[in-house]
């Protein structure tokens, strides 16, 4: 079997409203959907993405630039040809652009690769479970009053949701506070409540909210501090009762030695866009097992579900319903958990009806 073909879409899908974070202020994610195809008629599909679409044919490009690396070559060799797209991006660097290309056509080579072996992704890398907890993620952002964080935060339990999260990173910090409260108070004590800072504050300042959060007994407090503050975390980790996630705009087994080794967090949160695609969270999370350290995959629900059903330190997938669109497949949460999908590849494949609405040039 060789690869023929390898085409991209993109595509814009546009948000109900506008969304906000400490950070970010959001009305659309931008897609590039690759396809790699093959002389016997299977595909392998994976997609990268920007926020607001900024920047998404830059993405385009890159992917599209390394299509002599694939055509003609036998797509069961995802080692070989990642490698050779490592040893390529050396003059542009490991991060931004470049890994996100990587990433998008190291996961559509998976999926390739498990559709011609005719199995689900996580049972080829060695299933370890057949289902994994989630947490709602889309919503109670920054920009929600808290009647509608409490209206929102019911809703989730209605959709079978027992974990969801909640963002913080107020100019006030006790408007924080009340907002945590204010949910904490309508979802009651058995419901995980996660907080995300999205590196909102310095340490010193991450350690009075956090002590102020502590009563609320919170699942994780996320990105605390900026991602490259390493010793930051480290205080912040050390100063609260509240375990401390981190890591989703890290990239590659290279970036995340350092958090592990300084300590900086309870939980790692590896991005199967930034981290380098499927072969390279298999590795991130080989390596946090010798800590003895848990993941939680960061968005790309759907694809890091095949992540999720094979490495036992996965402790839950972060649902993210941005992309569901996307998928001519759906997930479905029941009691607080995703089953992981039995259908050959990541048991995912893109709508084309999605697509055809859509795609911009």
């Amino acid at each position: 079997m060789k690869i023929t073909a390898v085409k991209t879409r993109i595509v814009d899908l546009p948000f109900e409203k506008p969304i906000t974070t400490a950070i970010h202020d959001m009305r659309s994610v931008g897609c590039v959907l690759l396809f790699i195809e093959t002389d016997e008629g299977l595909v392998g599909e994976g997609y990268a993405f920007t926020l607001n679409s900024v920047r998404i044919k830059a993405f385009n490009e890159m992917i599209n630039g390394f299509n002599h690396l694939l055509i003609g070559k036998d797509p069961t060799s995802v080692t070989a040809i990642t490698e050779a797209i490592w040893r390529e991006i050396n003059p542009t660097g490991y991060q931004g652009v470049t890994i996100s290309a990587l990433s998008t056509i190291n996961t559509a080579l998976w999926d390739l690769v498990a559709k011609i072996a005719g199995m689900p992704l996580h049972r080829l890398f060695g299933a370890c479970r057949e289902s994994v907890k989630t947490y709602a993620s889309g919503g109670l952002w920054l920009s929600q009053s808290i009647d509608e964080l409490v209206s929102e935060a019911q809703d989730f339990i209605e959709q079978g949701f027992r974990s969801m999260k909640i963002r913080v990173g107020s100019a006030n910090k006790l408007q924080d506070v009340e907002r945590v409260r204010a949910v904490r108070e309508a979802v009651g004590g058995d419901i995980e409540l996660l907080a995300d800072a999205n590196q909102a504050f310095n340490a010193k300042e991450a350690i009075r909210l956090g002590r102020l959060l502590e009563e609320f007994n919170l699942g994780w407090l996320e990105e605390p501090v900026n991602v490259h503050d390493l010793q930051g975390h480290t205080d912040v980790r050390l100063a609260l009762d509240i375990p401390i996630a981190t890591g989703e705009t890290v990239y590659t087994r290279y970036g995340m030695r350092p958090l592990i080794e300084k300590r900086c967090a309870d939980v790692l949160m590896p991005d199967l866009q930034r981290i380098g695609g499927l072969s390279e969270m298999q590795r991130v999370c080989a390596l946090a097992a010798t800590f003895d350290l848990p993941i939680s995959t960061h968005i790309f629900t759907e694809q890091s579900l095949s992540i999720a059903g094979s490495a036992p330190n996965c402790i839950s997938v972060e649902h993210m319903p941005w992309f569901s669109p996307l998928f001519n497949e759906k997930m479905t949460i029941d009691n607080g958990c995703i089953a992981i999908p039995e259908r050959p590849g990541t048991g995912f494949t893109f709508s084309q009806e999605t697509i055809n609405r859509y795609q911009i040039d």
